[in-house]
């Protein structure tokens, strides 16, 4: 079974940055494709990234030009730099995995998750 776990969560002052790693097991990492969701206290998981198999990567409109989802093949990893971190990015981040070209619209699909890494950014 394909497994996922994200790490480097933490807490940061606004203004910082964290980088998130999330690596994959039992398939081959270059064909899947990943997203980065997260879910703020008291509010519903959100797709803040997505990146597919060969490297296409769309972002939500909140963390545009703070946060850059990239790959590595050769690790087997799926990375989130996060850059200008506002206090609004309080929330717990999951690295999702899934075997299909999913679109932007069919984040509720992913298959594959890790447990989760807690962000928390101070004013």
């Amino acid at each position: 079974q394909l497994q996922v776990a994200e790490s480097g969560g933490g807490s940061v002052q606004a203004g910082g940055s964290l980088k998130l790693s999330c690596t994959v097991s039992g398939y081959a990492f270059s064909v899947c494709g990943m997203g980065w969701f997260r879910r703020p206290p008291g509010k519903e998981r959100e797709l803040i990234a997505k990146i597919d198999s060969i490297g296409s990567k769309t972002y939500v409109d909140t963390v545009k030009g703070r946060f850059t989802i990239s790959r590595d093949n050769q690790k087997n990893a799926l990375y989130l730099q996060m850059d200008s971190l506002k206090t609004e990015d309080t929330a717990v981040y999951y690295c999702a995995a899934d075997l299909r070209r999913l679109e932007w619209a069919d984040a509720s699909m992913y298959r594959f998750w890790g447990q989760g890494t807690q962000v928390t950014v101070s004013s």
